[in-house]
């Protein structure tokens, strides 16, 4: 049993070589990985910062706008607030991966503080925020497919493109984290050129006229600013991602921190600029319906619709890159949790530097999702589903942080820098403050849903948990 305050080791299943059950980030320094070979390679600053940035900025900037649309201009003020919590958060998982840069993120932070039922519990929840996610990725990429190849008019069209778009990442993830890479850097260079010619050159053709009210929620703006950031987390979905991929990162103690911070403040800055540059180009009554809002923009910025064209291409490229990372990310938790028996043992197998079990579970599970999602005809189901989401995301956030705030409360020297001690914690209580605020806005539907998801995975964790007890 793993004692809190320890540096756990991770667990060789039966049967299996002690040597591959070492997680690329476990390894000793300059030690080859044996699930490596020539199509594995690891991840340095430039990657890492891209991976962060690439699985931020996805589906998320080009579903902004019309998502917080029916809120008004007032999400302005949640995605401030919001941004000053998601850089908190990548401070946080900055200083822990120094600590601990390990494969696997807030799974890897929360056992070694507090044991192997937090450190499942991050696990589980982040791996259905995964999935999950992907499976809303893929569904919204379809809504810019459409202004390519008309799909969304039948819905079985509509579905077999998610299906697509889903698979297509999944492929080139088996091909091995080379490629992974290589795809990861590629998509993220070029959808920066549309994005910012949106961000940057929608300003001049800005219309105050097109804002419309400040607070269109119905509610009081404190309420209407929580449910707008509950879903604004989804697109910022992935601060974490060089931490959980620790362990693919080259001299990860150094280039985490530094790659999550990056890329954190880097898309914040891109999402606020192309969010305002949306609400005041395309007029606020069309752009509560909009299912392409960045091509709706730049239509109304040169006219005509090649423009749109354009920016729908982008958008492609950008959802098929940050799916690409995310499939990548949905396995690496399940691995890491996997080579400590908290996770079938099955997940712990990698070939050419990928978890490929993980990936192949985590994109049949996101494509029966997604199947779902088209069949039952209900947008709003999709909705609370993207919110759960944002509930199951907070419960591995809120665990690292509270990680943090357990070494730092602890005091023991040789896992705090004392120099640092009054930033850190103030950096720590600003996360935790904003993952509980994250919660309280996911709503009543979004808990109670992902308090389900949560609860099944308890009864994993007993099933698990007997079986590494259990004597011979």
């Amino acid at each position: 049993m793993h004692v809190p305050g320890t540096s756990p080791q991770p667990a060789t299943a039966p049967g299996e070589n002690p040597t591959a059950a070492v997680p690329a980030g476990n390894a000793p320094a300059g030690a080859p990985d044996p699930a490596a070979g020539r199509h594995a390679r690891r991840f340095g600053l430039p990657v890492a910062t891209a991976l962060v940035m690439g699985n931020i900025i996805g589906g998320g900037i080009f579903l902004l706008p019309a998502s917080v649309a029916p809120f008004g201009t007032v999400s302005l003020v949640a995605f401030g607030v919001l941004t000053v919590g998601a850089i908190a958060l990548a401070l946080v998982f900055g200083r822990l991966a120094q600590r601990d840069p390990r494969t696997g993120g807030p799974y890897v932070y929360a056992r070694e503080a507090f044991g192997d039922f937090a450190g499942f519990l991050a696990a589980w929840a982040y791996w259905i925020t995964t999935w999950v996610s992907n499976a809303a990725l893929a569904v919204a990429a379809v809504g810019y497919l459409d202004v390519l190849i008309p799909v969304n008019g039948h819905r079985w069209s509509a579905c077999l493109a998610a299906l697509t778009i889903q698979w297509l990442p999944a492929l080139a993830n088996f091909a091995g984290t080379r490629y992974v890479g290589a795809v990861q850097v590629v998509s993220t260079v070029l959808k920066f050129v549309p994005l910012l010619l949106v961000a940057v050159g929608g300003l001049f053709f800005f219309d105050p006229h097109n804002l419309g009210p400040f607070n269109a929620s119905g509610t009081s703006a404190v309420g209407a600013v929580s449910a707008s950031a509950a879903i604004l987390l989804f697109s910022y979905l992935g601060v974490e991602s060089a931490a959980v991929s620790a362990g693919e990162v080259r001299n990860p103690r150094r280039n985490v921190g530094r790659a999550t911070v990056i890329g954190t403040a880097g898309a914040a800055l891109v999402y606020l600029l192309g969010t305002l540059s949306v609400f005041g180009t395309v007029a606020h009554s069309r752009l509560v319906g909009s299912s392409a809002p960045f091509s709706d923009a730049v239509n109304a910025m040169f006219g005509g619709a090649w423009g749109g064209w354009a920016v729908a291409l982008a958008a492609l490229v950008s959802m098929t890159g940050c799916l690409n990372g995310w499939t990548l990310l949905s396995a690496q938790t399940p691995y890491a949790a996997a080579q400590d028996g908290l996770f079938p043992a099955a997940f712990a197998r990698r070939r050419r530097g990928v978890p490929t079990v993980g990936v192949g579970v985590t994109v049949v599970l996101a494509s029966l999702l997604t199947v779902y999602n088209y069949t039952s005809g209900s947008a709003k189901v999709f909705q609370v589903l993207v919110l759960v989401t944002t509930f199951t995301a907070t419960v591995p956030y809120l665990l690292a942080t509270a990680a943090q705030i357990f070494h730092l409360v602890a005091g023991r020297r040789h896992l705090v820098d004392r120099a640092r001690l009054v930033r850190d914690s103030v950096v720590a209580a600003v996360a935790a403050a904003f993952s509980m605020w994250l919660v309280a806005g996911a709503g009543y539907a979004a808990v109670y849903q992902g308090v389900l998801f949560l609860f099944a995975g308890v009864l994993v964790y007993a099933v698990m948990a007997a079986r590494r007890t259990r004597t011979p």
